[in-house]
């Protein structure tokens, strides 16, 4: 997702945002183990994006 992609969204929508990036985060890893890994750099995205919504959050949150 790209950043102004993740400003438009509300709470709900970043919520489950960040639970199907998790579970997408968990099977990379278990693709990273069996050397199923098609595109590696995936992983590290995946990471920046759930701490981008994790910001916005508490953005939202705080205001």
């Amino acid at each position: 997702m790209k950043k102004q992609e993740i400003k438009k969204l509300s709470k709900d929508e970043a919520m489950k945002n960040i639970e199907k990036l998790k579970k997408d985060l968990f099977n990379f890893r278990f693709q990273k183990v069996n050397s199923q890994v098609t595109n590696p750099a995936k992983i590290g995205e995946t990471k920046k994006t759930i701490a981008r919504l994790k910001t916005l959050l508490k953005g939202k949150i705080n205001a």
